[in-house]
C-alpha cells in the first residue's frame, strides 16, 4: 500500500472549516454573535499556538447541533458547503489530490476537525475515506459534547491512522510509501512518522523545522 494522507483546514482548504462552519452558525442566528466570535476566535488561537483542549473545543463546537437537531443541522451544513466551502476550494488542491489517487495511492483525509463538518468537505475532494473526530451521539442522533475514542489531534493522527490500517488487516509495516500534507505544527507527531513529510501552506514554526530537517515545502495557494 501506499498512503497519502491529507490534512483538511489550511492545507487542502484556504481556510478553518470548523472556525467557518462556528461563524456560519452565528449568521444562522443560532448563537450570541458578539460572544460566540470571541470565544470562537480564542479557540482557533489556542490551536495555532498548540495549546488546544480539544474536549473543551468539542463541548464548545456542537453545541448548536444537540440544541437544533440532526435534521435541520444537515440542511444548515449543505447551505454551508454551497456558500462557504465549494467557493473555497482551489482547483490546485482538487489536482493533488486526484495524482495521488491516479498513481493509486490511497488517499485520507486525516483532519482534528470533526466528522459533521468534514465528511461533507471530503466528498467534495472525491475522497472516500475520512480520519475526523468522531462525535459522541445520543440515541436520536444528537452529539453529546463528547467525543468517541481517541480524537485526531495531534498525537492522536498517528493513532487513528493506525486504527485505520489495523481494521484493514495491516500496519505500518504494509505501507510501502507514505506521504502527509500539513500546514500545522499540530500534526508534527504525524510529519515525523511518515516516508515524505510536506509542509503545505505552513505555519512559521512549521516551515522553520522543514527548513531545519529538509523537508519538502509546498504553497498551494499563493
Amino acid at each position: 500500500m501506499r498512503l497519502a494522507l491529507f490534512d483538511l483546514d489550511h492545507t487542502l482548504l484556504p481556510l478553518d472549516s470548523d472556525h467557518a462552519w462556528g461563524q456560519f452558525t452565528v449568521e444562522l442566528g443560532w448563537r450570541d454573535a458578539e460572544t460566540h466570535t470571541r470565544a470562537n476566535d480564542a479557540f482557533y488561537e489556542q490551536y495555532k499556538a498548540g495549546t488546544l483542549d480539544i474536549h473543551e473545543y468539542i463541548r464548545f463546537s456542537v453545541a448548536p447541533l444537540a440544541e437544533h437537531g440532526v435534521d435541520k443541522s444537515n440542511a444548515a451544513h449543505r447551505r454551508f458547503m454551497d456558500q462557504v466551502i465549494r467557493p473555497a476550494i482551489r482547483p490546485v488542491a482538487v489536482e493533488l489530490v486526484r495524482r495521488h489517487q491516479a498513481a493509486g495511492d490511497q488517499v485520507v483525509i486525516v483532519t482534528a476537525t470533526n466528522e459533521f463538518v468534514t465528511r461533507p468537505i471530503a466528498a467534495a475532494f472525491g475522497v472516500p475515506e475520512l480520519i475526523a473526530i468522531d462525535l459522541e451521539r445520543d440515541l436520536r442522533g444528537n452529539p453529546t459534547g463528547a467525543i468517541h475514542g481517541t480524537p485526531s489531534f495531534r498525537e492522536g493522527k498517528v493513532v487513528r491512522v493506525e486504527q485505520w490500517l489495523a481494521s484493514r488487516g495491516l500496519s505500518w509495516a504494509d505501507v510501502e510509501h507514505s506521504s502527509f500534507y500539513s500546514d500545522s505544527l499540530n500534526d508534527l507527531p504525524l510529519l515525523e512518522k511518515v516516508t515524505e513529510p510536506v509542509a503545505t501552506n505552513p505555519d512559521p514554526r512549521l516551515s522553520a523545522i522543514a527548513t531545519e530537517r529538509g523537508w519538502r515545502i509546498l504553497n498551494l495557494f499563493e
